[in-house]
């Protein structure tokens, strides 16, 4: 293992690996704007769970985006093993000189090893003994504790190679594309909602220990909607969440847009991207919110603030300063999917955070 830094001038192809859920993708995208601004000449790839390719997929740096199905598990060891080879011999073929991965998973050492790249890169791991350490020339160092942001460490990945990157180069991207902004176009047009003349509100999260209580956002937007603010609101085709944002129409008197369960993630991104305000907890939509430049309201209980706070773009983030266990990780007090500190909030304290952004 080195901590040489390495030749970035004459490199050719590279690999960028991220296999984790949508936002985890999303944040990984500076890493892409880095390292062509390096190497303006190199074509670098990405390997990402299908999912959560779209995430990705229009970024001006990515060369090639290949995906692994989580489906293919379920259709039989055969197809399965098919699949997996398929994948393994496009990477091959595509004759990568640098292999860069970002989680713990443990394809990236074995893909390191099969793929045979000039230098590899990957985030010390504590117990993975000889076959992880050997498996890469280069590994980054993690603090030991979440008071770094994901996206900084991520780009670790680039500075123990010898790149430290600008703050320009340090920004979200993502790129719904002209279909996603197309639709979105019309939707905000047959509402007469113009760019810029509303707040978007996406209230749910996959992970429901992670929302504010229905009557605390139907009272927040309540008073969004007297103050003369046009709402829109979305959620994932999940039937939890729409269950959730329909608890929320039931509850408040204020008048909605509701698209919940309408939109794909790159038409959620055009959405964002023309709201005046976004207000939801700590999500994907919160990053791809900030992703599209978006000042943003985020509400975070037990996951860490600084650790995922929306990235640099103009926020607030709401979060109890009287309960000294968050961020604990856990998914509700004592594992029983509520948070103490996350349904406690104030609507007092998240509407004066949207006043303020509505302001700025």
């Amino acid at each position: 293992m080195s901590q040489t830094p390495i030749d970035f001038s004459g490199l050719r192809r590279a690999l960028v690996i991220k296999l984790r859920h949508h936002g985890d993708v999303l944040l990984s995208s500076p890493v892409f704007s880095a390292l062509q601004s390096a190497a303006p000449g190199c074509e670098i790839d990405a390997l990402v769970y299908a999912d959560t390719a779209p995430m990705l997929e229009e970024h001006p740096a990515i060369a090639q985006c290949h995906v692994i199905d989580r489906n293919w598990k379920r259709q039989g060891l055969l197809a399965q093993a098919r699949a997996e080879g398929a994948l393994l011999s496009a990477l091959r073929g595509r004759g990568y000189e640098l292999v860069i991965h970002l989680t713990e998973h443990r394809r990236g050492a074995w893909l390191a090893r099969l793929l045979r790249p000039r230098w590899s890169v990957a985030p010390r791991q504590r117990g993975r003994g000889d076959f992880w350490r050997n498996s890469f020339s280069h590994l980054y160092a993690q603090p030991g504790h979440a008071l770094r942001h994901t996206v900084e460490k991520n780009l670790d990945a680039l500075r123990v190679l010898g790149l430290h990157p600008a703050p320009e180069a340090r920004r979200l991207v993502l790129v719904p594309g002209r279909a996603a902004e197309t639709r979105v176009e019309a939707l905000l047009g047959g509402a007469k909602l113009a760019p810029g003349s509303f707040i978007h509100l996406h209230p749910a999260s996959r992970w429901l220990f992670k929302c504010w209580p229905v009557e605390s956002m139907a009272a927040l937007a309540d008073e969004l909607h007297r103050q003369g603010h046009a709402l829109v609101l979305t959620a994932a085709p999940d039937e939890r969440e729409r269950e959730l944002v329909a608890a929320i129409r039931v509850r408040s008197r204020a008048e909605f847009v509701d698209l919940s369960g309408r939109l794909s993630l790159r038409e959620l991104a055009a959405l964002a991207g023309r709201a005046r305000l976004f207000v939801g907890v700590d999500s994907a939509p919160m990053h791809i919110a900030a992703a599209m430049g978006t000042p943003t309201v985020a509400l975070f209980g037990p996951s860490g603030d600084k650790e995922w706070s929306p990235w640099m773009t103009p926020h607030r983030v709401v979060s109890s300063t009287e309960h000294s266990c968050r961020p604990c990780g856990l998914d509700g007090c004592g594992g029983s999917k509520i948070s103490d500190c996350l349904v406690t909030l104030p609507v007092a304290q998240v509407l004066k955070a949207c006043e303020e952004l509505l302001k700025s």
